[in-house]
């Protein structure tokens, strides 16, 4: 299939076909688990009030084209990403610098900040113990463990300046926390690929390259193997953890921290499903806020986490991972029994995923400090000059709105209409929903103080090539321009230093003990919509169809 296929897809259906398509589609898809809680507006909270009732999640009918090199490309870097999240989540220095400048005019960053200065001063308990014996005494050595779940999103950019349409992939964001959709969109691909290989696709409008083409299924729609790497990854960190305990501990759990009246619960349960089928580790999901009413931290040293079952309070385990699928919204925190509850997450023995350090490392603040052309940031993580090279060839343009020489250019960017209209402003947040776009930037900008700006940065945008696909949304199934955003997973699992070693040689200050590339999202969006959030309403789940171009 040649580049061509951009503006010739999505193939063309009947309405009898299209019918059949979708109906396998919304079978298998609740089969699978491939569904979400409908969202109030489809579905009135007095029909649902105990929200039972599932829909297929929002999909594309058809995998969609992406260019083989650019998704060779992402997968090949994330491991090297992985690495470069943790060195700087281990360098506590270099974001101290960084955090504190934010935390003058963002009180997320700076509560989020000040959990980190009040367990540090207390002492973090979280510990990787090494028993050695010295004169037929036991010893025990400690090393901070910490995992990261880590996303990076990229879209393909074609610089509408040069003529030859070369696609590069350059990154939209780098995320650290609740990192989702990872067990849908392993799902998605299972669906494109089970409706390829069974004909469910009619013959003559097949997804493979062409007719009589002997490439395998794999070399054009390759596999996902999202809902294994991940918990694979909280499966290491958890048997990490249970070389620490002592003999007579109670049984060892994760819990996943979720939100209340969670809308992608399914999509949390096939990774919870598989750490206890694959690895029988009991696995619950925890609402944000009931931590204190489910867990506690008995008054001993070592601060272990306890978590009490509620169908069963007397049954207790003690919690080896806590894994945030919460907590990355200031909306989150309403009061301060939620800043409390991360305290106490936070200062627990058990390995977090992620640290509050670690949290903070996602910030936006943070890519820009690596992205800005002319930077030397990177060079204090990474000493291999072809490393950086790669690295760098992902990023764009991102600039400070401070007082610096490159905030200052920025800001006269910022506030001309004109000049605008070619970036986006993002604030230190996650979810979607947030940034602001082009020639909205200036009047932003005036209708906060001044002294806000710097907790901005400016992202040049990326210019993504145009196709066609449909969406399948709420039953109702809508065909016109869309874009992709590929997202790819990582898992690593590292002992975090003292922040003394700033690179990514694995030393006695930092290294990891697991680190691999764990599957991959495609969200595809409609081309009008700026932002690309499936569980905020903006785009669907999709899968990738490799073409060479």
């Amino acid at each position: 299939m040649t580049s061509s296929v951009y503006s010739e897809w999505p193939p063309k259906l009947d309405a009898e076909q299209k019918a059949h398509i979708i109906s396998e589609i919304n079978l298998w898809s609740i089969i699978h688990g491939l569904a979400v809680r409908p969202a109030p507006s489809f579905v009135p909270p007095r029909i649902d009030p105990y929200l039972v009732l599932a829909t297929t999640a929002p999909i594309t009918i058809f995998p969609s084209p992406f260019p083989r090199s650019c998704f060779q490309q992402a997968l090949k870097i994330q491991n090297v990403y992985n690495q470069l999240y943790a060195a700087i989540a281990n360098d506590e220095v270099w974001l101290k610098a960084i955090v504190e400048v934010l935390s003058e005019v963002d009180d997320f960053i700076s509560k989020l900040w000040h959990i980190h200065l009040a367990v540090k001063d207390e002492g973090y308990t979280q510990v990787n113990k090494k028993n050695i014996f010295y004169n037929r005494e036991k010893l025990s050595i400690f090393k901070n463990l910490t995992l990261g779940i880590f996303r990076s999103d990229y879209m393909v950019h074609v610089n509408p300046s040069e003529g030859d349409g070369k696609s590069q992939i350059k990154q939209v964001e780098f995320n650290t926390i609740a990192s989702s959709f990872g067990g849908l969109s392993d799902l998605v691909c299972k669906l494109h690929r089970t409706l390829e290989v069974q004909g469910t696709y009619p013959q003559d409008i097949s997804v493979r390259p062409s007719e009589g083409s002997t490439e395998k299924l794999e070399d054009y729609m390759p596999a996902n193997n999202a809902i294994d790497s991940l918990a694979a990854g909280l499966a290491q960190a958890h048997a990490e953890y249970e070389k620490t305990r002592p003999e007579g501990a109670p049984p060892a759990c994760i819990i996943m921290i979720v939100q209340p009246l969670e809308r992608n619960p399914f999509d949390q349960e096939l990774i919870i499903s598989r750490l206890r089928a694959k690895y029988g580790i009991p696995s619950f999901r925890l609402g944000f806020s009931s931590v204190f009413k489910h867990t506690e931290i008995p008054n001993i040293s070592e601060r272990p986490l306890y978590y009490h079952c509620p169908h069963s309070q007397k049954r207790t385990y003690e919690v080896s991972v806590v894994y945030f699928r919460a907590g990355y919204a200031p909306n989150e925190y309403p009061d301060d029994n939620a800043w409390a509850a991360r305290l106490h997450l936070e200062r627990s023995l058990a390995i977090k995923c992620p640290s509050i350090l670690t949290h903070l490392a996602g910030s936006k603040k943070i890519q820009q400090e690596l992205a800005t052309p002319g930077s030397d940031h990177l060079n204090r993580f990474i000493r291999s000059p072809d490393v950086s090279k790669e690295l760098e060839e992902t990023f764009t343009n991102i600039f400070p709105l401070d007082d610096s020489i490159d905030g200052k250019k920025a800001r006269e960017i910022a506030l001309d209409e004109k000049g605008a209209t070619n970036y986006v402003l993002k604030p230190q947040r996650e979810g979607g929903g947030n940034n602001i776009y082009g020639a909205a930037i200036p009047s932003f900008l005036r209708s906060i103080p001044e002294s806000h700006w710097k907790g901005y940065i400016l992202m040049e945008l990326i210019h993504p090539p145009a196709l066609n696909n449909m969406v399948l949304r709420n039953g109702e199934c809508m065909e016109g321009a869309v874009i992709g955003e590929l997202g790819i997973y990582g898992a690593v699992l590292w002992e975090q230093g003292g922040g003394s070693e700033n690179s990514l040689k694995e030393t006695d200050e930092f290294h990891c003990i697991f680190n691999t590339t764990a599957g991959y999202l495609l969200r595809t969006k409609s081309a009008d919509s700026e932002e690309g959030g499936v569980a905020a309403g903006f785009g669907a789940v999709d899968s990738c169809l490799l073409v060479d171009s």
